[in-house]
């Protein structure tokens, strides 16, 4: 992680071309506002794949053919961008990138990308991994280098939201989990891609499966509150069979029913142990998650748990008092 805000202002530029092209690609970088730089980078090593957030104040980055021809690493990179404005320019294609965009490009060939002055700077993440590793051939993915694609719906916001999440948990994962969850933002890459290039059946049945899992997982998660989220619902909305269902979810080594009833103790016991909902019935808890019937909440809570929730609340309180 480098923050040039503990650096002296005469060395932050040097310092961020230095990490950037250890951490990533070498570039050529020029900062529009050399007296006011700010720039932030963070890596997360998911495996073979990385993901690091960003953050800097106005700038250029420049891959030259001088620079592909000293060191190629032959990645390909996938920008996520948070806040402000981006643009890039790769194989004569030009982007202008806001929050929710994403957008592919390629080490093995020059790019142009800038960040401000309108909006100053720009927040983004960026996905990194071998080219090797994209099930999908280099003829189906280099149009669409350069190109924007929407995070903001379909594959596209499964992906924003997968590298979002694992941002924010990456410091409570295994290093087992990392790199399952590296293949499987890898595979939606490639989902997304296959989206945006009409070439679904050139994705290996794999990585269609893993996209598949996670699109799903996404539907549970959105869908809790429904008390009919049952696996012939969930089945339906996603065009398959239930017996297919089934099949998908024992792979990965669980049971629909058992995602769904997990997914919604988990919210039930958030809820549950919030002090500014201590006035909220235990009823209105569970119905907002899905348990229409308290005596059905009850048992299995109590089946997880060890407790009621009732008792459950209570200790919580406890707990909180004895900290005080």
């Amino acid at each position: 992680m480098l923050d040039t805000a503990h650096l002296p202002p005469a060395d932050r530029a040097a310092a961020w071309v230095e990490t950037t092209g250890q951490a990533l690609i070498s570039t050529r970088i020029s900062f529009l506002e050399p007296d006011q730089i700010r720039a932030r980078i963070q890596t997360m090593a998911l495996g073979p794949v990385q993901l690091s957030v960003m953050s800097y104040t106005p700038l250029t980055s420049q891959r030259t053919h001088r620079l592909i021809r000293r060191s190629d690493p032959e990645m390909y990179q996938l920008a996520l961008t948070l806040a402000g404005q981006q643009g890039i320019e790769q194989a004569r294609t030009c982007a202008l990138l806001g929050p929710g965009d994403l957008l592919l490009y390629d080490s093995s060939r020059p790019f142009t990308a800038t960040a401000g002055p309108n909006p100053p700077g720009a927040r983004a993440m960026l996905l990194q991994f071998p080219r090797r590793l994209l099930p999908l051939p280099e003829k189906a993915v280099a149009p669409l280098c350069g190109m924007v694609l929407d995070g903001r719906a379909g594959v596209g916001r499964l992906l924003r939201q997968l590298l979002t999440g694992l941002a924010d948990e990456h410091a409570d994962l295994t290093s087992g989990d990392s790199t399952r969850l590296g293949t499987t933002a890898v595979d939606l890459t490639a989902a997304l891609l296959a989206h945006h290039s009409d070439r679904h059946t050139l994705l290996p049945a794999g990585s269609r499966q893993r996209a598949l899992f996670e699109r799903i997982s996404v539907y549970i998660t959105t869908h809790m509150h429904d008390p009919d989220l049952t696996p012939s619902a969930i089945a339906a909305a996603h065009f398959i069979s239930t017996r297919y269902l089934h099949r998908i979810f024992q792979q990965h080594g669980t049971t629909v029913s058992d995602a769904v009833r997990q997914q919604r103790l988990a919210r039930c016991r958030r809820d549950l142990t919030d002090p500014a909902q201590r006035t909220v019935p235990i009823a209105a808890i569970a119905m907002r998650w899905g348990y229409p019937r308290p005596s059905d909440f009850t048992r299995a809570f109590r089946t997880t748990t060890g407790m009621t929730p009732s008792e459950y609340r209570a200790a919580s309180q406890d707990t909180d008092r004895a900290q005080r």
